[in-house]
């Protein structure tokens, strides 16, 4: 339903159709069909129309089609979720350090680039563990005794998160699942022993079951050399083993490889699979890109998720079949008609734990609330990076950040899940606007002056019309309202409302319809 639109805006409405055959069960295959769309206004009165859309159900569902036309939308459950979680954990967590505005998971990677004293990367290692300890050394140091599935879920959720997506195996090629026979090189047989992905999504589907659960997973990785003897190598990915940081005659290992392996069938498309079947994960978040066979995967995971009523989204980074770009740690400036989601670490410059960031420096909850606010009134989504430490504990300073976004989302969230962007403009100074079919919202990023909440531009509000403060309590209830000089909303609102908030201040019109 549309109930209401402005000169200048746009609505944009998904039509779910069931096809029907002449014996009235659901058609599946055979023929082309075609569909005549019928725009009704309130009272049933036709107003438009346009036909003979095809629907695309020569192949089973459509989905088969969509795949290989790349057509497929974002599901709806992800368009409304709006909030993620992104975890950021791994062997690189044991020395959790990179320099100002580099990225601490990146550690092995970057104490190669270059051997000397310019490299921080370089230097610390040697300071701090000496010249003999390679990374896969931090394989018998990962001893997380303070993880707790449960706690970590609770966090995301009370954090006001509907999904979260959890580096599964980041680019040093340590997987946190059990990886079978494909590779040992994980947590489950190595180090401590235990399947991490297993323990958290079954804590988040028996405890937290109304959040979406999601997998990190590389697809290139930097040093193991299946990939570069198979071919797959490119660019700064070569697949060939490391080097020595301090010893550039002597070969690094690579610990859990088993021989024998083609990188893209054994080991890449394998852990997709294993993720979509055995997890169930309902996010494929893949990184970097390069050789793959995501078309392979995607016509086998689609259907299986279709078979159980399931929706599930891959990002842009899986090498083909892309649904949402991912702008990192940049956003969008503007709407954009096609969904995104911007992701970024509550550490201003990177997703893993940093040792070297101080507490202060993390982003505040206002800082990451607003951030979500402004990325939502452009169509996008945001994923929030949480770093936890080496032992499994995520730092106490981001959990008071995270669990004041929670409490802001409690009271004034119906102004960010299940919204849809405003065409005319998602933005007028520090005010963002988001909509739903029979509401209209304007956030203030700042606390409105003298008790007035003013809008100097045109937005969709009729004589008849209520406003209310969310979280204003009562004395934000029904507050009273004018329109000045043919344009500008005015709103009167107590003080005792807006003390009430803070943050950011939701004000919801609700159409009298």
């Amino acid at each position: 339903m549309v109930a209401r639109i402005m000169p200048g805006d746009e609505a944009k409405v998904k039509v779910w159709v069931e096809v029907i055959d002449l014996k009235g069960k659901t058609k599946r295959t055979g023929g082309r069909s075609l569909a005549t769309v019928i725009v009704r206004d309130t009272k049933g009165a036709e107003v438009y129309r346009f036909g003979r859309y095809d629907l695309g159900f020569e192949k089973e569902g459509g989905l088969a089609r969509r795949l290989e036309e790349n057509t497929l939308d974002t599901p709806e459950w992800w368009d409304d979720a709006k909030f993620g979680i992104f975890i950021h954990w791994g062997l690189y967590s044991i020395p959790a350090y990179a320099p100002k505005g580099w990225y601490a998971a990146w550690y092995w990677w970057w104490m190669h680039k270059w051997t000397n004293n310019d490299n921080g990367f370089w230097r610390y290692h040697r300071e701090h563990y000496g010249t003999d300890l390679v990374y896969d050394d931090f394989i018998d140091m990962f001893n997380p005794v303070k993880f707790n599935a449960s706690e970590w879920i609770d966090l995301f959720a009370e954090s006001g998160a509907k999904y979260f997506v959890l580096v599964t195996k980041h680019h040093d090629g340590w997987a946190l699942f059990d990886t079978k026979n494909t590779t040992h090189r994980s947590t489950y047989h190595l180090g401590p022993k235990r399947d991490y992905i297993r323990e958290l999504f079954d804590a988040a589907k028996n405890e937290r079951p109304e959040l979406k659960r999601g997998t990190y997973i590389t697809m290139p990785e930097w040093y193991n050399p299946d990939a570069g003897s198979g071919g797959y190598g490119f660019g700064d990915w070569p697949g060939q083993l490391a080097h020595n940081a301090y010893d550039y005659g002597k070969l690094e290992p690579y610990r859990g490889r088993l021989p024998g392996k083609d990188y893209l069938r054994d080991n890449q498309l394998e852990h997709m699979r294993m993720l979509a079947r055995d997890y169930e994960s309902e996010i494929m978040w893949c990184d970097i890109g390069g050789p793959n066979l995501t078309k392979e995967f995607a016509a086998e995971w689609y259907p299986f998720a279709e078979s159980q009523g399931r929706q599930v989204v891959m990002n842009n980074r899986c090498g083909d079949l892309p649904q949402f770009d991912t702008p990192e740690y940049t956003r969008f400036s503007s709407i954009q008609s096609t969904k995104w989601e911007t992701s970024e670490g509550i550490d201003p410059y990177c997703y893993a734990f940093n040792r070297d960031t101080k507490p202060e420096e993390y982003k505040s909850a206002q800082t990451v609330l607003h951030s979500l606010i402004d990325i939502v009134s452009k169509n996008g989504n945001y994923l929030i990076g949480l770093g936890p430490t080496g032992d499994g504990d995520i730092f106490q300073p981001v959990v008071d950040r995270m669990l004041d976004v929670g409490k802001w989302l409690k009271h004034s969230g119906e102004c960010v899940y299940g919204t849809k962007y405003f065409f005319p403009g998602a933005e007028h100074g520090p005010l963002r606007f988001t909509q739903t079919e029979t509401t209209f919202c304007i956030i203030s990023l700042t606390r409105p002056v003298d008790g007035k909440l003013v809008v100097g531009r045109d937005i969709p509000i009729l004589e008849g019309d209520k406003i209310s403060l969310l979280g204003g309590g009562k004395a934000g209830e029904d507050l009273k309202w004018r329109v000045e000089d043919g344009k500008k909303l005015v709103v009167d609102v107590p003080e005792k409302a807006l003390d009430k908030v803070d943050l950011a201040w939701a004000f919801k019109i609700e159409y009298d319809l």
